[in-house]
Protein backbone atom coordinates (compact mmCIF):
# COMPACT_ATOMS: atom_id res chain seq x y z
CA UNK A 1 0.00 0.00 0.00
CA UNK A 2 1.36 3.46 -1.12
CA UNK A 3 1.33 6.25 1.77
CA UNK A 4 0.01 9.47 -0.01
CA UNK A 5 2.78 12.13 0.10
CA UNK A 6 1.05 14.16 2.26
CA UNK A 7 0.55 11.51 4.97
CA UNK A 8 4.70 10.94 4.61
CA UNK A 9 5.46 14.57 5.07
CA UNK A 10 3.23 14.52 8.24
CA UNK A 11 4.86 11.36 9.62
CA UNK A 12 8.47 13.25 9.10
CA UNK A 13 7.35 16.06 10.13
CA UNK A 14 6.47 14.49 13.65
CA UNK A 15 9.91 11.87 13.49
CA UNK A 16 11.83 15.69 13.16
CA UNK A 17 10.30 17.40 16.07
CA UNK A 18 10.21 14.04 18.21
CA UNK A 19 14.08 14.37 17.35
CA UNK A 20 14.39 18.21 18.13
CA UNK A 21 12.36 17.49 21.71
CA UNK A 22 15.01 15.13 22.38
CA UNK A 23 17.70 17.26 21.20
CA UNK A 24 16.25 20.51 22.98
CA UNK A 25 16.15 18.44 26.04
CA UNK A 26 19.61 18.45 26.71
CA UNK A 27 20.31 21.99 25.78
CA UNK A 28 20.20 23.57 29.46
CA UNK A 29 23.14 21.10 30.47
CA UNK A 30 25.39 22.06 27.30
CA UNK A 31 25.17 25.86 27.39
CA UNK A 32 25.93 24.89 31.22
CA UNK A 33 29.21 23.85 30.24
CA UNK A 34 29.21 26.19 27.39
CA UNK A 35 28.86 29.01 30.34
CA UNK A 36 31.74 27.39 32.54
CA UNK A 37 34.15 26.91 29.90
CA UNK A 38 33.84 30.51 29.71
CA UNK A 39 34.21 31.70 33.09
CA UNK A 40 37.26 28.60 33.47
CA UNK A 41 38.16 27.10 30.26
CA UNK A 42 39.37 23.67 30.49
CA UNK A 43 43.07 23.10 29.35
CA UNK A 44 43.74 21.89 26.08
CA UNK A 45 44.63 18.26 25.04
CA UNK A 46 43.80 16.77 28.04
CA UNK A 47 41.25 13.45 28.44
CA UNK A 48 38.07 13.96 27.60
CA UNK A 49 34.79 12.00 29.04
CA UNK A 50 31.71 12.27 27.34
CA UNK A 51 28.61 10.03 27.06
CA UNK A 52 25.77 9.40 29.38
CA UNK A 53 24.62 9.37 33.15
CA UNK A 54 27.28 6.92 33.85
CA UNK A 55 30.48 9.56 32.57
CA UNK A 56 27.86 12.63 34.30
CA UNK A 57 27.44 10.68 37.84
CA UNK A 58 31.31 9.89 37.78
CA UNK A 59 32.03 12.69 40.82
CA UNK A 60 35.30 11.00 41.49
CA UNK A 61 36.92 11.48 38.10
CA UNK A 62 39.64 14.14 38.73
CA UNK A 63 40.57 12.47 42.06
CA UNK A 64 40.42 8.77 40.27
CA UNK A 65 42.72 9.88 37.58
CA UNK A 66 45.09 12.59 39.10
CA UNK A 67 47.71 11.79 36.50
CA UNK A 68 45.74 13.27 33.94
CA UNK A 69 44.14 16.29 32.74
CA UNK A 70 40.40 15.16 32.57
CA UNK A 71 37.35 16.95 31.50
CA UNK A 72 34.01 15.47 32.52
CA UNK A 73 31.07 16.01 29.70
CA UNK A 74 28.57 13.58 30.50
CA UNK A 75 24.48 14.16 30.08
CA UNK A 76 22.54 11.50 31.53
CA UNK A 77 20.24 10.00 29.19
CA UNK A 78 22.19 10.55 26.12
CA UNK A 79 22.84 8.43 22.90
CA UNK A 80 25.80 8.34 20.77
CA UNK A 81 23.64 10.53 18.10
CA UNK A 82 23.30 12.92 21.24
CA UNK A 83 27.37 13.16 21.16
CA UNK A 84 27.28 13.38 17.32
CA UNK A 85 24.35 16.42 17.84
CA UNK A 86 26.72 18.21 20.60
CA UNK A 87 30.49 17.56 18.99
CA UNK A 88 30.87 21.07 17.60
CA UNK A 89 30.00 22.36 21.08
CA UNK A 90 31.73 20.07 23.94
CA UNK A 91 34.03 18.30 21.81
CA UNK A 92 35.89 19.86 19.40
CA UNK A 93 36.52 23.03 21.13
CA UNK A 94 38.32 21.19 23.96
CA UNK A 95 41.22 19.58 21.34
CA UNK A 96 41.13 16.76 23.57
CA UNK A 97 44.47 14.55 22.83
CA UNK A 98 42.02 11.37 24.30
CA UNK A 99 38.36 11.00 23.98
CA UNK A 100 36.44 8.04 26.32
CA UNK A 101 32.87 8.23 25.06
CA UNK A 102 30.32 5.65 27.17
CA UNK A 103 26.87 5.27 25.06
CA UNK A 104 24.70 3.00 23.81
CA UNK A 105 22.67 1.66 26.46
CA UNK A 106 20.12 4.30 26.11
CA UNK A 107 19.77 3.90 22.25
CA UNK A 108 19.31 -0.27 22.68
CA UNK A 109 16.53 0.60 25.50
CA UNK A 110 15.08 3.06 23.31
CA UNK A 111 14.80 -0.01 20.67
CA UNK A 112 17.88 1.45 18.14
CA UNK A 113 19.04 -2.10 16.93
CA UNK A 114 22.64 -2.88 17.85
CA UNK A 115 23.57 -2.15 13.63
CA UNK A 116 22.56 1.56 14.55
CA UNK A 117 24.48 2.06 17.56
CA UNK A 118 27.94 0.69 15.90
CA UNK A 119 26.76 2.84 12.30
CA UNK A 120 26.26 6.20 14.68
CA UNK A 121 29.44 5.51 16.70
CA UNK A 122 31.05 5.36 13.40
CA UNK A 123 29.95 8.86 12.71
CA UNK A 124 31.07 10.13 15.84
CA UNK A 125 34.59 9.12 14.92
CA UNK A 126 34.64 10.32 11.16
CA UNK A 127 33.26 13.80 12.87
CA UNK A 128 35.48 14.01 15.39
CA UNK A 129 38.70 12.85 12.87
CA UNK A 130 37.56 15.33 10.27
CA UNK A 131 38.65 18.22 12.64
CA UNK A 132 41.20 16.52 15.17
CA UNK A 133 42.52 13.99 13.03
CA UNK A 134 45.33 12.90 15.86
CA UNK A 135 43.35 12.57 18.91
CA UNK A 136 42.38 8.86 20.16
CA UNK A 137 39.47 7.76 20.72
CA UNK A 138 38.34 4.96 23.53
CA UNK A 139 34.63 3.31 23.51
CA UNK A 140 33.85 2.17 26.85
CA UNK A 141 31.61 -1.13 26.29
CA UNK A 142 27.71 -0.77 27.36
CA UNK A 143 27.56 -2.18 30.74
CA UNK A 144 25.02 -4.54 31.77
CA UNK A 145 22.94 -3.95 35.08
CA UNK A 146 20.41 -5.39 36.67
CA UNK A 147 17.38 -3.30 35.60
CA UNK A 148 17.69 -4.02 31.70
CA UNK A 149 19.54 -7.21 31.82
CA UNK A 150 16.48 -8.56 29.75
CA UNK A 151 18.76 -6.35 26.82
CA UNK A 152 21.85 -8.11 27.24
CA UNK A 153 21.90 -9.68 23.77
CA UNK A 154 21.58 -6.79 21.72
CA UNK A 155 24.12 -5.44 24.13
CA UNK A 156 26.73 -7.56 23.80
CA UNK A 157 26.39 -7.34 20.35
CA UNK A 158 26.64 -3.86 20.14
CA UNK A 159 29.62 -4.43 22.07
CA UNK A 160 30.84 -6.93 19.42
CA UNK A 161 30.50 -4.57 16.58
CA UNK A 162 32.40 -1.64 18.19
CA UNK A 163 34.86 -3.18 19.30
CA UNK A 164 35.35 -5.23 15.71
CA UNK A 165 35.29 -1.39 13.97
CA UNK A 166 37.71 -0.10 16.74
CA UNK A 167 40.14 -2.68 15.72
CA UNK A 168 39.68 -1.89 11.77
CA UNK A 169 41.95 1.69 12.47
CA UNK A 170 44.56 3.10 14.71
CA UNK A 171 43.86 5.67 17.32
CA UNK A 172 40.30 3.47 18.01
CA UNK A 173 40.26 1.61 21.34
CA UNK A 174 37.67 -0.72 23.21
CA UNK A 175 37.64 -0.44 26.90
CA UNK A 176 35.84 -3.55 27.61
CA UNK A 177 34.23 -3.06 31.25
CA UNK A 178 30.98 -5.58 30.48
CA UNK A 179 32.73 -8.97 32.02
CA UNK A 180 34.66 -6.85 35.51
CA UNK A 181 30.83 -6.18 36.14
CA UNK A 182 29.62 -9.57 36.62
CA UNK A 183 29.55 -11.97 39.00
CA UNK A 184 30.78 -15.64 39.10
CA UNK A 185 26.85 -16.53 37.62
CA UNK A 186 27.79 -14.21 34.86
CA UNK A 187 25.21 -11.77 35.92
CA UNK A 188 25.68 -8.01 37.38
CA UNK A 189 27.24 -8.10 40.93
CA UNK A 190 24.03 -6.54 42.80
CA UNK A 191 26.22 -4.36 45.19
CA UNK A 192 27.57 -2.38 42.26
CA UNK A 193 24.31 -0.16 41.67
CA UNK A 194 22.57 1.94 43.67
CA UNK A 195 18.80 1.31 44.53
CA UNK A 196 17.31 2.29 40.82
CA UNK A 197 19.36 -0.89 39.56
CA UNK A 198 20.47 0.56 36.52
CA UNK A 199 23.52 3.09 37.80
CA UNK A 200 26.74 2.57 39.79
CA UNK A 201 27.55 3.37 43.37
CA UNK A 202 31.02 3.38 44.79
CA UNK A 203 32.04 -0.01 44.15
CA UNK A 204 31.03 0.22 40.37
CA UNK A 205 33.22 3.18 39.77
CA UNK A 206 36.07 1.74 41.53
CA UNK A 207 36.00 -1.02 38.89
CA UNK A 208 35.93 1.34 36.15
CA UNK A 209 38.51 3.34 37.35
CA UNK A 210 40.98 0.32 37.76
CA UNK A 211 39.90 -0.72 33.87
CA UNK A 212 39.56 2.44 32.62
CA UNK A 213 42.91 3.59 34.27
CA UNK A 214 44.60 0.79 32.80
CA UNK A 215 43.57 1.47 29.61
CA UNK A 216 44.69 4.73 29.56
CA UNK A 217 48.15 4.51 30.79
CA UNK A 218 48.50 2.10 27.47
CA UNK A 219 47.02 4.47 25.15
CA UNK A 220 48.45 8.21 26.52
CA UNK A 221 51.52 8.68 25.53
CA UNK A 222 54.21 9.76 28.52
CA UNK A 223 54.95 13.10 26.48
CA UNK A 224 51.40 13.58 25.94
CA UNK A 225 49.61 16.94 27.02
CA UNK A 226 46.83 15.05 28.36
CA UNK A 227 49.54 14.00 31.65
CA UNK A 228 50.16 15.95 34.29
Amino acid sequence: MRIPLYLLALLLAAATTSAQNKTNSFEKEILAFEARDKTNPPPKGAVLFIGSSSIRLWKTLTQDFPEYRVINRGFGGSQVSDAIYFTDRIVLPYEPSVIVLYAGGNDINAKKSPETVAADFKTFVTNVRAKLPKTQIAYIAVAGNPARWAQVDKVREVNKLIRDFTATQDGLSFIDVFPHMLGDDGTPKPDIFVADRLHMNEKGYVIWKRVVGEHLQKIVPKDSPARR
